[in-house]
């Protein structure tokens, strides 16, 4: 069968780029293909990574690709373009790709860091939530479409689901465009990968994938970009927080004894890059009955004692409803679903002090 550009397009859409369940093709990485009358078969490709193994890996996979299909040493181009990150030295564990100090975010004016220190405390349901009373909040005043959610949960991104996304993200030259929801823009590991498909990196993996939602993603004009932090006070957390210039946090804990523990630890990581706390906000902090009456099922008053410690404010206490969860499970955000239920009225009390905070 004679090669055309159909035929080579298809055979290139079956190699995907290392790491991601995603193709060549689909990312809009192949720039050219050209056939001549002769048969013979020139690629290029246009790839931004500081890995040098990257350029090698699909410099072969295209070449096998290519010559199962009938072509005959095809020439392949690669151009790299290396990010502005700076890499830890090759081969030393744990080294980390990291942000410019204090980098900023496009036009960026406030960045915040969602953050828990423990796993399980609902921390990116707070997150996507606070996301969408912020928007709401902000279209109100006339700002519409200036939030942003940058999922940095890397090996358990739960935020594409939560907020109802699930398209890939375009590239416009080397760029992603974010998806968009509810007037929140969002870039999440989840929307780069198959929804079965476990992420299997060390450190430096995790923080050139961050650094590229920071650098290589279009947010646009925005008024609040908000961080969904992975749990605990690793690499990745203590990375962010020393590089990226910061607004501020929002510490999300439940009454439990054992998550206030952990959650000041969290804060206390904070305060040792020089980020100010915004303030803490309590999840699941009782369950209320159709009589009023509130139940308090994982104790009382842990949030209070977390920012009592921290000298800051209490910013909230989100019930427990169903609503929360069922919202999350079918894309569609309680600020959004049920916006007069008490869940909902506390998410947007809580955004409208973040945004006094930040802008006074």
């Amino acid at each position: 069968m004679p090669l055309d550009k159909e035929s080579i397009q298809k055979a290139l859409s079956q190699v995907r780029y290392p790491g991601y369940s995603r193709d060549i093709v689909a990312f809009g990485l192949v720039k050219g293909i050209e056939v001549t009358l002769e048969g013979k078969v020139t690629v290029g490709l246009a790839v931004t990574t500081a890995d040098p193994a990257i350029p090698k890996k699909l410099y072969t996979d295209i070449e096998a690709a290519l010559k199962a299909i009938g072509a005959v040493q095809p020439e392949i181009a690669i151009t790299v373009t290396v990010p502005k990150t700076t890499l830890g030295a090759a081969g030393t564990p744990g080294a980390e790709v990291k942000l410019p100090a204090n980098a900023g975010v496009g036009q960026v004016k406030h960045i915040v860091a969602v953050a828990s220190g423990k796993g399980g405390v609902g921390k990116s349901t707070f997150a996507v939530n606070l996301a969408c009373a912020l928007a709401r909040s902000l279209t109100e005043q006339g700002r519409p479409g200036r939030v942003g959610l940058m999922d940095c949960d890397i090996y358990g991104p739960s935020v594409p689901l939560m907020i109802g996304v699930n398209a890939r993200p375009t590239l416009d030259g080397d760029v992603l465009i974010p998806l968009e929801n509810f007037g929140v823009k969002i870039m999440s590991m989840g929307l780069l990968i198959d929804a079965d498909a476990p992420v299997v990196w060390r450190g430096p993996m995790i923080m050139k994938t961050i650094s590229q939602f920071a650098t290589n993603v279009r947010w646009g004009e925005l008024d609040v970009l908000l961080i969904d932090l992975p749990p605990g006070t690793g690499d990745a957390q203590l990375s962010i927080a020393q590089a990226m210039a910061l607004s501020g946090a929002v510490i999300v804990t439940t009454p439990q004894t054992a998550a206030v523990s952990v959650a000041l630890r969290g804060a206390a990581m904070f305060a040792k890059v020089s980020v100010p706390i915004i303030g803490v906000a309590e999840n699941m902090s009782f369950f209320e009955g159709a009589d009023g009456h509130r139940q308090y099922l994982f104790g009382q008053g842990g949030g209070l004692r977390v920012a009592t410690a921290l000298n800051t404010e209490l910013l909230g206490e989100v019930p427990l409803d169903p609503a929360v969860r069922q919202g999350g499970d079918h894309g569609i955000p309680v600020v959004i679903s049920h916006p007069e239920s008490n869940a909902a009225r506390v998410f947007k009390s809580v955004a409208l002090t973040v945004l006094r905070k930040l802008e006074t």
